[in-house]
């Protein structure tokens, strides 16, 4: 292999060859992919780690084995080619060549005269994955975390076979769900899903996976044991990708080059020889990664992975108190949610209370009613659900909030309400309880001011729905101690979210962008442009949902309520249009209906003026606005770095990894420079070379 290719920094994943005696007395060869690192650092390729699995293969063929199998260290088969080496890449013919590698050593699996099977015992993520797709055989192991051809989603296409070899063994329909519709929408496959679909040939518990798999397999090798594969429909080929073609273009506009060049690949893979569309893919996979795109998901990624895992500005956690109960003010949807997440996550007693005993009795009502959805859908033990019910409880009563370590206040977005929940609460509490409010964009240090301990309050800002989405703010107000700090981030770690360390500014990161971004479009349709022209302004960016939709899954009140905090914060930047404020009081979603569709009542309300903008002149303002309020945020403090704001988008507010978050997007543009006079990320961090 060529120099030209090398990461100095690679952990190299050694693939570690060792022969089995079988039950019949015949030697196997199995090749351990390790990188010498527990699950907490997965195995990945780089240009150290394709050369030992190459060398494996070639010594394990020359021993002529009944048969080769390829596996990976425990929790972990392999997560992929090494994006750390990515960016290193300054030449296409580099990019070219590590294509070319990665196919080479992987097509030896494939040519085998020795069967070769893969034994999935873990995570299985693009190259590792695709690894095990060269193999003529594979079975999962039931415990398997996840697999997955990410790769789509940062501005990749799987490259190392897997457009090829994908369909021509499951069928166009599920490889284009699971190449382009599964990463756009960050899903992955579980382990009885791969078997369902074909991608295994067989499933196996974890406890003795690799002893019945080794079996299995001398028992394909002997025709014991028969491997039956779909027939795959040819005919409709053309059909799928035509349709697949059409959803992408409804939801992402053209946005998005590595969806565009996978479709491309998967309609090759209907009649080219397999020479033939992994050339291709190498020349794909050169091109997209010597791109924007790329570079910049290949950083939004990289923000996802890592530094979400270490959070800039967090103290020591050492400092952080034990947390063995949980009270939680309010019995409404959002406060039931949380509860919800707390006794699932942290195990603990966890309270809620309300004004009265009805508003109470439905909010546990809901916990207890998920918790049996749970169980009914097979994603909860019953005996774990026995648990979690025993550990949720609520009262009228905030005395039950005597012995909790933390309380979180889910009410009413009203300073005075809070002010006056955190009065009543203090009165109760112990000294050291931490007392976290949820609001989205009021001030969490007026909210402690008066208090006796205005220390041990802070903001824990959850995105709804509380399940899924994974970004949690946590404010830090004037007063908060490092402490409360610290055990609000191993609160924030325990609930399996990725936290932000933000200042006690007005909305916070994501709510202050995107009132900012709703703020101008909703001015320009105060100033006459049609809904239509400001809903489709910003297609070309390939958001996750046009500006009329995330509004009306924000809820007009909302957003409303916060334009008018930031409006009185900052009154030169933030309006409030009175064309919402009607839509309010009316009742109605949103200016559309639930189509997307200018809704003919909501017309009739509106007052607008004779100042329409073009889509362009509209797509123009909202970047420049964003731009200038992500310099004057920096220039704030509310985060430390650009990159939080990137993660706070990507994580809170959908923004895809496509665009590497905001700023990569608008130092790209060149909309940074013309509005704020410099860039976000030096030159090189999101960009190509």
């Amino acid at each position: 292999m060529s120099t030209t290719i090398s990461n100095p920094n690679e952990v190299v994943t050694k693939a570690l060859l060792r022969f089995v005696t079988l039950p019949s007395r015949d030697r196997a060869a199995v090749i351990t992919l390790d990188n010498g690192f527990d699950h907490t650092k997965p195995n990945s390729f780089g240009p150290g780690g394709l050369a030992s699995l190459e060398a494996a293969i070639d010594e394990a063929v020359a021993a002529a084995p009944k048969f080769i199998a390829v596996t990976g260290k425990p929790y972990i088969f392999c997560v992929g080619a090494d994006i750390t080496a990515m960016p290193l890449l300054t030449e296409r013919e580099q990019a070219l060549e590590l294509g070319r590698y990665g196919h080479k050593v992987f097509r030896k699996l494939k040519d085998s005269t020795v069967p070769t099977f893969a034994f999935i015992n873990g995570a299985a993520m693009g190259g590792g994955l695709e690894v095990a797709l060269h193999c003529h055989y594979r079975t999962v192991s039931a415990g398997a975390a996840a697999l997955a051809l990410p790769e789509v989603a940062i501005g990749l296409v799987p490259g190392w076979g897997g457009t090829q070899l994908l369909p021509n063994l499951i069928g166009i329909a599920p490889a284009a769900q699971v190449i382009i519709q599964n990463p756009l929408t960050q899903k992955t496959l579980k382990p009885a899903q791969a078997r369902e679909l074909g991608i295994a040939d067989e499933i196996f518990e974890p406890a003795d996976y690799l002893e019945r798999s080794l079996a299995w397999a001398e028992g394909v090798v002997d025709g014991t044991v028969t491997v039956t594969r779909p027939e795959i429909d040819r005919d409709m080929w053309d059909g799928v990708l035509f349709f697949a073609k059409h959803q992408l273009d409804e939801r992402l506009h053209g946005a998005v080059n590595s969806a565009n060049k996978a479709l491309e690949l998967l309609a090759l893979a209907r009649s080219a020889t397999f020479e033939e569309g992994t050339a291709a893919e190498d020349e794909a996979l050169a091109d997209l990664l010597m791109g924007d795109q790329s570079r910049a998901g290949l950083y939004g990624f990289d923000l996802v992975q890592r530094r979400a895992k270490r959070p800039a500005g967090a103290p020591d956690k050492g400092l952080a108190r034990d947390v063995n109960k949980v009270g939680i003010v309010g019995a409404g949807l959002m406060a039931s949610q949380l509860a919800l997440l707390f006794v699932r996550r942290l195990e603990v007693p966890v309270v809620l209370t309300d004004l009265d005993q009805a508003r109470v009795d439905k909010g546990v009502g809901y916990v207890l009613a998920e918790i049996d959805k749970l169980v009914s859908k097979k994603r909860l033990d019953p005996g774990k659900a026995a648990k979690y019910r025993g550990l949720v409880s609520g009262s009228a009563d905030k005395a039950a909030f005597a012995d909790a370590d933390l309380v979180l206040e889910a009410v009413f977005e009203d300073l005075g309400v809070k002010k006056q929940v955190w009065a009543e609460v203090e009165k109760i509490v112990r000294d050291d309880c931490v007392l976290a409010t949820n609001t989205s964009s009021l001030s969490v240090s007026e909210q402690a001011a008066g208090l006796a301990h205005p220390e041990r309050v802070v903001g824990l800002h959850f995105f709804n729905p509380v399940a899924m989405m994974p970004l949690l703010e946590i404010v830090r107000a004037e007063q908060t101690d490092d402490a409360t700090l610290a055990t609000a981030f191993a609160v924030g770690k325990a609930l399996k979210k990725s936290s932000v360390l933000v200042a006690d500014r007005p909305a916070f990161v994501v709510n202050r962008l995107l009132t900012r971004f709703l703020g101008v479009v909703t001015a320009a349709v105060d100033n006459g442009t049609p809904i239509e022209v400001a809903d489709s302004a910003l297609d070309p960016l390939g958001l996750p949902m046009r500006p009329m939709a995330l509004l009306g899954m924000v809820g007009p009140a909302v957003a409303h309520h916060v334009a008018g905090t930031l409006h009185a914060a900052f009154p030169d930047r933030f309006g409030v249009s009175a064309n919402l404020g009607r839509v309010v009081a009316a009742g109605k979603r949103g200016f559309t209906d639930a189509e997307g569709n200018p809704d003919p009542e909501v017309l009739a309300l509106l007052e607008v003026g004779s100042s329409p903008l073009t889509a362009e002149e509209l797509r123009d303002e909202a970047t420049a606005a964003l731009a200038r309020e992500i310099r004057l945020m920096l220039d704030e403090g509310v985060v430390a770095d650009p990159r939080d704001i990137d993660l706070c988008m990507i994580l809170g507010a959908g923004w895809p990894l496509h665009l590497g978050g905001v700023t990569p997007y608008l130092d790209r543009e060149g909309i940074s420079e013309k509005v704020t006079g410099a860039r976000f990320l030096p030159p090189g961090v999101a960009n190509a070379p």
